[in-house]
């Protein structure tokens, strides 16, 4: 492995022990993925705390590494089929509660990559919370595939992949 390698790694590490805050808003745990080099799509996934006494949402999310960013979720189609769609009414984040960002959930979805999601890189993410504002991060891409247990684990809602 390339000392450059070495060294991003380090500095996602760092970015991962550290959480992202805004008033009462902290963000843990976070990552991007896409499924493929090639791919135009990709999503991030993370945990969101509000530590605060008051409510919140989380209303939006853009970032400049794709053309359009949405929060989504899956959802079960009446032919039984499990379908990603766009939440436009956002996720609510009660005091005291942390929203779980995860694979097979709800995520923020990233579509027409302007290039692709490439192991060890990080891509800009701005969250827009109703109350909180707006935080802006900077994710590292980690490719590499998952355990079933994942973010919600800690949560009593481990993941599939």
């Amino acid at each position: 492995m390339s000392f450059p390698s070495i060294l991003r790694m380090a500095l996602a590490a760092t970015c991962l022990a550290l959480p992202a805050s805004a008033q009462e808003i902290h963000i843990l745990d976070i990552y991007a993925r896409s499924a493929s080099p090639t791919a135009t799509t990709g999503a991030a996934f993370m945990l969101i705390e509000n530590i605060g006494d008051a409510d919140d949402r989380l209303i939006g999310a853009s970032s400049p590494a794709a053309k359009m960013v949405q929060l989504h979720t899956h959802r079960e189609n009446a032919e039984g089929v499990m379908q990603m769609v766009h939440v436009k009414e956002g996720f609510d984040l009660p005091a005291g509660e942390t929203l779980v960002l995860q694979r097979g959930g709800d995520h923020v979805m990233f579509m027409g990559l302007t290039e692709p999601f490439a192991q060890d890189k990080t891509i800009p993410l701005t969250l827009s919370f109703e109350k909180s504002g707006d935080i802006t991060l900077e994710i590292p891409v980690d490719l590499t595939p998952k355990p079933a247990e994942d973010h919600g684990a800690a949560y009593g809602q481990g993941t599939g992949n």
